[in-house]
């Protein structure tokens, strides 16, 4: 499941700084959910970062996270 989280994070500066961020969580299936190349652990929320690698079970696609001002 990809889902979207309201979060703060510190920031370079020492302030906190807020956004929304994209998350990703396996919710027990049998085959899995990779985040690039490692599976991940089911029911727990992992943050996404562009250009990070996910793939499904055993299926060969592989989807690549990148954001609107991305040099792909």
């Amino acid at each position: 499941m990809c889902c979207y989280r309201h979060t703060d994070k510190p920031g370079a500066d020492g302030m906190m700084h807020s956004g929304v961020r994209p998350y990703l969580m396996d919710l027990g299936s049998a085959n899995g959910t990779y985040l690039n190349n490692d599976r991940i652990e089911a029911e727990r929320y992992y943050e996404l970062l562009e250009k990070d690698m996910i793939k499904f079970g055993h299926s060969t696609r592989e989807y690549v996270l990148l954001h609107a001002q991305s040099n792909a």
